[in-house]
């Protein structure tokens, strides 16, 4: 026992979920089954903190991620973007546990629909954790994070803005970045990076294109 707690010791950035049975958190994808076949009820967000506590903040930014990955009314981009965000922020400022405001956590999810969201995610889900796993990871544990986290404050920002169609390609580089900081695949996270930086450059394409017209538009109004 005591080799094995030296081993773990000195592997701090070893993902979890290569890790002996016993100490092994489940993957994401079963945690979207146990949430799915347990749902009878409208599942909350404080539910969802409480089923990722075996996780981490990458979890979470990753769930929050698929959120927009799925349709939803309009508008709502606005409210499950802020999660993103505020998860996000406290990477940045290194906090040990999520919190999230009240407002935040009584927010639910029908059970039908989270029922429709992990039929959906699931199988992606479990054909990518077959191909990922802890490699060529650049940063130190808790430096990556805030790096990480820095960049998916940016993307969080973006899927918040009210632009038609702006939030899928920051909400999917986010949801890439968090599964590779889940399983500290660099690899991976060099995908999500490169996908972040593109759909950065494509919101901020179409704010200046918008700017630019509402200023035109300005200029045959009567003041």
């Amino acid at each position: 026992m005591a080799a094995i707690d030296a081993e773990e010791k000195n592997e701090p950035d070893r993902a979890a979920v290569h890790r002996t049975p016993d100490n092994d958190p489940r993957s994401l994808s079963q945690v979207f089954k146990d949430l799915s076949l347990s749902a009878t009820a409208p599942v909350s967000f404080n539910e969802l903190e409480d089923a990722f506590t075996d996780r981490s903040f990458a979890a979470l930014l990753t769930f929050f991620a698929i959120l927009n990955l799925i349709p939803l009314p309009p508008g709502t981009g606005v409210l499950t973007g802020i999660p993103l965000v505020l998860v996000s922020v406290q990477m940045v400022m290194g906090r040990e546990s999520v919190w999230l405001p009240a407002f935040l956590r009584t927010k639910s999810i029908a059970p039908d629909r989270f029922r429709l969201i992990s039929d959906r995610v699931v199988p992606w889900l479990e054909w990518l954790e077959k191909f990922i796993r802890p490699r060529n990871w650049p940063f130190g544990r808790k430096r990556g994070d805030r790096w990480l986290g820095a960049f998916t404050t940016i993307l969080g920002l973006s899927v918040v803005l009210p632009m038609p169609l702006s939030n899928w390609l920051p909400a999917f580089a986010t949801a890439v970045i968090g599964i590779a900081l889940c399983e500290r695949d660099g690899r991976l996270l060099l995908a999500g990076v490169v996908v972040g930086i593109v759909s950065i450059a494509i919101v901020t394409g179409f704010a200046f294109i918008a700017a630019n017209v509402f200023s035109y538009l300005a200029t045959f109004l009567p003041f």
